[in-house]
C-alpha cells in the first residue's frame, strides 16, 4: 500500500449529508439507486448514483445521512450527471454498505 502525506488527506473533503430524495435508477448498466442528498447551507443540494440495491430500497434511504466525497469532478452516468461520490463497504458477497454517522450530525459537517 502507497503510503501519502497529510496534506493529501486533507485535499479529499468528505462530508455528511441526509438523503432527501431516492429513485431506482433502471437506465445506469448495474442496478443503481438515484440519490439526492442535503448538505446543508454551503454546500446545498447534490445528486448521486450509488450501487445500494442489494441492501437498500429507495424509500428506505429518504432521511438517512451518508458520507461521500463532494470535491471530485461531477460524472455523468446515464442520463445522470452524479456530483458526489456516496460512500460505502463491500460486505463478504461485494456488496456496498453505506458508511454514515452512528449519531445525526449537522449536514455538511466534514469528516476529519
Amino acid at each position: 500500500m502507497a503510503e501519502i502525506g497529510f496534506e493529501d488527506f486533507l485535499k479529499v473533503d468528505i462530508r455528511v449529508g441526509t438523503v432527501t430524495r431516492a429513485e431506482p435508477f433502471p437506465e445506469a448498466r448495474k442496478p443503481a439507486i438515484k440519490l439526492w442528498i442535503d448538505f446543508g447551507e454551503e454546500l446545498g443540494e447534490k445528486k448521486s448514483s450509488a450501487q445500494i440495491t442489494a441492501h437498500y430500497a429507495p424509500e428506505a434511504l429518504v432521511g438517512r445521512q451518508v458520507m461521500a466525497v463532494v470535491n471530485f469532478p461531477p460524472r455523468q452516468i446515464g442520463p445522470m450527471r452524479s456530483e458526489v461520490l456516496v460512500l460505502g463497504l463491500s460486505d463478504p458477497d461485494g456488496s456496498i454498505v453505506l458508511i454514515g454517522p452512528d449519531r445525526a450530525v449537522p449536514d455538511g459537517a466534514r469528516m476529519h
